[in-house]
């Protein structure tokens, strides 16, 4: 199969009348989503657009992934925004997007139209679902838009953030989604019987799991409520109810339930099947999870959204908690992984050095940025002898004996402090191994020369210095600690940074 439509159209013939997308609200078909996603189609195509993107900017529910199949169908890329993004964001990406239309629903229309005409983007068609999929299905329309198709061609632009402050759009392929999603699959022993458990927002690289596995496998995913997450006996009842049975969520989302103390009136006895990603998961943490769901499945993923959300993977076992921290693990079916040093030669073994990736699922670059993409994705430095791209992650990493990688943290978060090199990341795992202390994150104030921790959890700023000074030499202990009730998150729940960093500055 050369696309995700094929997918979607194998599964519908399986399994015409099973519910694969649903929320609190109600549930749709494969046939109903297909439906839908072929009117969607078959109406843009009529429509004879200019060539561009398609955004859409819809609130979390089944009907904006049709969206996005729809978008598909039609031949065009689709690009998820997050209707919620601050207004100068929300510029920034639809300004680079220039997309040729915008898909909301009707409950969003004024509000997606105000966006549009503060943006200066008024003159953006606006389509809605609703109208949308009354369109007739014109089967040799979509036939002919698919015969042109390739697994080459891209299927969605995501925005992340950039090290600039200006969101960049990766572009990826059918290719890119299909490599990831089956290698996946395979790990976790996804099948037709299982119902996932979707915590990312829809726009997130994290979703596309919940988005393309059901159409592949005939499983089905759960839409969870964002708000449910600060309430664990809401969101495992809901999970429950929905019979969920396998999760992929972010560390930072599970070490949040672990500060909520999830397990201590619910369980989620369905639930055998664990991934976890998008941050660093703390061994105490883990630990809590795999406490409380004996027999699970565990498995640590790492990889970033250039390619295509993942790219190695550690299956959890009886040796994790040896290691100094839980492993990233090894590269997935078809991917490459290499350490280059910053003299641009292969790490030895045990040494560090940056992680690059390539293979299948690398990404297409960046949307309408040709020079930050030729920055990022380039000739992979070892290999003198053909072309072959690389994309470079920023981030530090280490080959242990047992053939794991174990992850070092960022290039940009080492910093020079009283003469010493330090790397943030080992501030904030000691941090972590202290009792009763949950997320935390360490900063550096490099006017004032200043170390700076905020932390979450009932541990008093006397109790973590005490702690960390049995850990950590004293240059490498923060100065100033603040706890808070819960750390700032951006809409893919990874820690903001920013928004810490204008906090400390009206703590002074």
């Amino acid at each position: 199969m050369k696309n995700i439509l094929e997918w979607l159209e194998s599964s519908t013939t399986n399994n015409p009348n099973k519910t694969v997308y649903s929320n609190i609200n109600y549930g749709l078909t494969f046939s109903e989503v297909s439906n839908i996603a072929k009117s969607l189609g078959s109406g843009i195509i009529a429509m004879n657009l200019p060539a561009g993107p398609i955004a859409v900017i819809m609130d979390k529910e089944p009907k904006m992934i049709a969206s996005y199949l729809g978008v598909a169908y039609s031949g065009r890329i689709y690009a998820p925004v997050d209707v919620t993004l601050p207004i100068k964001r929300l510029e920034a990406i639809l300004g680079n997007l220039e997309p040729v239309a915008v898909v909301t629903s009707e409950t969003l229309t004024e509000k997606v139209s105000d966006i549009l005409n503060q943006v200066g983007k008024s003159e953006v068609k606006l389509l809605t679902v609703d109208e949308l999929e009354k369109s007739p299905v014109q089967q040799d329309r979509l036939d002919a838009v698919r015969n042109e198709m390739t697994e080459l061609d891209p299927l969605y632009i995501i925005y992340t953030s950039g090290s600039s402050g200006v969101p960049k759009g990766v572009i990826a392929s059918h290719r890119n989604v299909m490599c990831y999603i089956r290698s996946y699959v395979k790990v976790m022993g996804i099948t037709a019987d299982d119902i996932l458990g979707n915590q990312s927002p829809l726009d997130y690289i994290a979703a596309i799991r919940d988005i393309y596995i059901p159409l592949l496998t005939g499983a089905s995913s759960f839409l969870t409520p964002k708000e449910y997450f600060m309430q664990p006996g809401k969101l495992f009842g809901a999970m429950n109810d929905a019979g969920v049975t396998s999760i992929g969520w972010t560390s930072s989302s599970m070490t949040l339930l672990q500060t909520l103390h999830a397990f201590k009136n619910d369980s989620v006895p369905n639930i055998k099947k664990v991934c976890f990603s998008g941050s660093v998961m703390t061994k105490p943490v883990l630990k809590y999870w795999m406490d409380n769901m004996p027999g699970a499945l565990f498995v640590n993923q790492y990889g970033p959204t250039e390619a295509t959300a993942s790219c190695t993977y550690y299956v959890v076992d009886d040796h994790t908690f040896d290691y100094d921290s839980v492993p990233i693990g090894k590269a997935y079916d078809d991917y490459k992984i290499y350490l280059i040093t910053d003299d641009g030669k292969a790490a030895a073994d045990g040494e560090l050095g940056e992680i690059c990736v390539t293979g299948p699922t690398l990404a297409l670059g960046y949307y309408g940025n040709l020079e930050k993409t030729n920055q990022d994705f380039v000739q992979n430095p070892i290999n003198n002898k053909y072309r072959e791209l690389i994309y470079k992650t920023g981030d530090i990493g280490k080959l242990l004996p047992d053939g794991n990688l174990e992850f070092h943290g960022r290039k940009d978060r080492q910093i020079k402090h009283m003469g010493h090199r330090i790397e943030l990341d080992e501030i904030e795992a000691a941090v972590s191994t202290v009792e009763h202390v949950g997320e935390n994150v360490a900063f550096y104030d490099a006017n004032n020369e200043v170390l700076v921790l905020y932390y979450v959890g009932e541990a008093t700023v006397k109790d973590i210095s005490i702690a960390l000074r049995k850990t950590l030499p004293g240059f490498m202990i923060p100065r100033k600690m603040f706890a808070v009730d819960a750390l700032p998150k951006l809409p893919n729940s990874k820690i903001d940074l920013k928004e810490l960093e204008r906090m400390y500055r009206n703590e002074k």
